[in-house]
């Protein structure tokens, strides 16, 4: 009796929704893409809108703005068949879970089931999963519609997403500018409103990078967090799936629907956070318009009771460069070559390295992967036992010293650079490498395997977004998280992008 009664108010609310669709002219037409990913799975659960609605919606954008090479694949005859059954589900009563309906992206290192998995690189384009990656299950069992899977830096070993075999990712801002990486396409599409939410991929940084160069948020869980299988990998130590959506509180969702962690998250009381702001190394060798915007992000802050406090982390940089690159170059050949037959791809690390299309990877390749600059078994070890524990101990002893929720500093020192010439950016008058100056803020907190929040902070006078982070102690997501909305709710979103 209850089910028959609630498939006829359901079945009255979609007849009211379709009558009154003749006084449209009467009232603004609602904009789909704009909507977050909680706001539009409310909406479907209340009736007022269709998923099969808010898919086309979405394809439109995404074929409207296909210069910014967001996207491998568009999956839009799976999207709108999923979406026409989210519908159907819907008028028959059936209890709606989370993201009923709700499309989002992945990136295309996250494995799908029946869509290719290239991770961005020729020798992958052919390898379709049969099973989804974990991750990805999680989403798609919590009514989740995958709309596509997202370009990025090619096997995830960059932070431009200028890929040379499916195309240079863009920012909506400046298709001029790199859209940050590795994890681009996801960053670029979430802030072009092609899709509200998704995942990306994080070893060093290539969420909160490209999240911060697109004005969205995105987070890097404590490592372990989420389960890791189903990814084309870099560093089992140092990798992550993380999600990215233009609100904090869809990172919320994404994180109770991935980790099963149904505990509500509220926004925290900021005169009871304690943020530490290390002016060394954090705030070193920033371009000066992010200085300036992150002083005046920290001003606001202050301003609305946040104690930030000033901390010294000594050594930090060279505890960090004693693990960073001899685990990412040692795992990334012995994790490869594990995954690839794992997967019965058919292929060895030599094949995948053989083709790749992209410069930068190639050359890191043919010498620290596959090539005699290799990195010695010694020597991953001691950053392994000895120089990792060590960061992390570092990181452990400044939190519980000063008594800090989080760390708090500039995402990048500059924002979204020139495609053009992108293996080096100019900051502060002089020519350097574009990743190490990338990375140099997310890639400690990386290594130790902390979680890390990146949102919005400001703009440049270009009309270019910056990203503010936060890096938390070892399994506080949850608090980040909280913290996270409150600090947004200070600062404010960044203005979309034009069309």
């Amino acid at each position: 009796m209850g089910s028959l009664f609630l498939r006829r108010t359901r079945t009255a609310a979609l007849c009211a929704l379709m009558l009154c669709s003749s006084a449209v002219n009467a009232q603004p037409k609602m904009d789909y893409s704009e909507l977050s990913a909680a706001d539009a799975a409310r909406l479907i659960r209340e009736g007022k809108i269709t998923s099969e609605d808010l898919v086309n919606a979405l394809l439109e954008q995404i074929d409207a703005r296909s210069s910014l090479h967001a996207f491998i694949t568009v999956d839009r005859a799976g999207a709108l068949k999923a979406a026409q059954e989210a519908d159907r589900q819907y008028q028959a009563g059936a209890v709606l879970a989370p993201l009923h309906g709700v499309p989002v992206v992945i990136k295309d290192n996250i494995h799908v089931a029946g869509l290719p998995n290239t991770a961005g690189t020729p020798a992958l384009r052919n390898f379709v999963p049969t099973e989804n990656a974990p991750v990805a299950q999680a989403l798609i069992e919590a009514g989740a519609i995958v709309i596509g899977k997202t370009n990025m830096h090619e096997l995830a070993f960059g932070i431009t997403s200028n890929n040379a075999a499916f195309g240079a990712v863009v920012t909506p801002y400046d298709q001029r500018r790199f859209a940050g990486g590795s994890s681009g396409g996801s960053g670029a599409a979430i802030a072009a409103r092609m899709a509200p939410a998704g995942l990306g991929s994080d070893t060093g940084g290539s969420v909160r990078i490209p999240a911060a160069l697109n004005g969205i948020a995105g987070l890097r869980p404590t490592i372990g967090r989420y389960n890791g299988e189903g990814i084309t990998p870099i560093s089992h130590t140092r990798d992550t799936a993380g999600p990215m959506a233009r609100k904090v509180g869809d990172l919320v969702l994404l994180d109770q629907v991935i980790t099963g962690d149904k505990q509500s998250v509220k926004p925290a009381r900021l005169n009871a956070v304690r943020l530490g702001v290390a002016r060394t190394p954090f705030y070193q060798s920033l371009d000066p318009e992010v200085a300036q915007v992150a002083e005046r992000a920290l001003a606001a802050l202050r301003a609305a009771g946040v104690q930030l406090i000033d901390v010294e982390i000594a050594g930090l940089v060279e505890a960090n460069n004693n693990v960073s690159f001899p685990v990412a170059l040692y795992e990334g050949n012995h994790d490869l070559a594990t995954y690839l037959a794992k997967y019965q791809t058919g292929l060895s690390v030599r094949d995948v390295a053989n083709q790749i299309a992209s410069p930068d990877v190639k050359g890191i390749f043919d010498a620290f992967i596959v090539g005699d600059k290799a990195i010695p078994e010694a020597v991953y070890r001691d950053a392994i036992e000895q120089h990792r524990p060590k960061l992390q101990r570092l990181y452990a002893e400044t939190f519980a010293k000063h008594r800090l929720d989080a760390l708090i500093f500039p995402t990048t020192p500059l924002p979204a650079q020139p495609l053009e010439d992108s293996n080096e950016v100019t900051l502060n008058g002089k020519r350097v490498p574009t990743f190490f100056t990338f990375i140099a803020n997310t890639d400690p907190g990386s290594n130790a395997g902390i979680p890390g929040l990146t949102l919005p902070m400001g703009m440049t006078a270009a009309g270019l977004p910056l990203g503010l982070e936060l890096d938390g102690p070892s399994g506080s997501d949850r608090r980040l998280l909280s913290i996270g909305l409150a600090l947004e709710a200070v600062l404010g979103p960044v203005p979309a992008p034009k069309r």
